[in-house]
């Protein structure tokens, strides 16, 4: 048999997708073989926080291997205020390429909402990378609305101790929510 008469044929997969809040041993595999080892800190800052109630790491699994994420922060500046409205800020929403155009990205921001629901969660916004127009698309298609935009001035510390400085000037899209 020849290299061309194999050309063709194909194999679909039906694989099961679970969703799940992140659990310790899953902070080595949100790295994603190496592709955000510079995250490593904070994805097990997000982790603490999440073990403390003010985040929420929730993810797609295949295998119980994470193929996508979104990370959901619970508390607000509105938290301090007597009869405040629940607002949930969801970020870090990815999709291994390999998975992408699949609907998981839906999948995942449409379980994001239905948790936040559940919590009674009165509404729940996200940024949009400026330069990512596709993402502005994807949150629009699913009810959110652009509401303001930001310098997208932020930092963190790498696996190596290093402070690394961000520049993204985004998007911010908010989407209320209903029973």
């Amino acid at each position: 048999m020849t290299a061309t008469e194999i050309e063709g044929r194909k194999l679909t997969l039906h694989l099961e997708v679970e969703f799940r809040f992140a659990q310790r041993e899953d902070l080595s595999k949100l790295e994603w073989h190496g592709e955000y080892t510079h995250f490593r800190r904070v994805f097990a800052k997000a982790f603490e926080e999440q073990q403390q109630g003010k985040r929420l790491m929730l993810l797609a699994c295949i295998n119980n291997w994470p193929v996508g994420q979104v990370f959901m922060q619970l508390v607000s500046a509105d938290d301090f205020f007597m009869f405040a409205r629940k607002r949930a800020y969801l970020y870090s929403l990815r999709v291994m390429d390999a998975f992408r155009g699949q609907g998981l990205g839906t999948a995942l921001l449409q379980e994001a909402e239905h948790i936040l629901i559940e919590r009674e969660y009165a509404s729940m916004s996200i940024a949009a990378a400026k330069d990512n127009p596709g993402a502005r698309r994807l949150y629009e298609r699913l009810g959110f609305e652009v509401f303001s935009e930001d310098t997208g001035h932020w930092n963190y510390v790498d696996h190596e101790g290093r402070t690394r400085y961000v520049v993204e000037p985004c998007w911010i899209l908010e989407k209320e929510l209903r029973k």
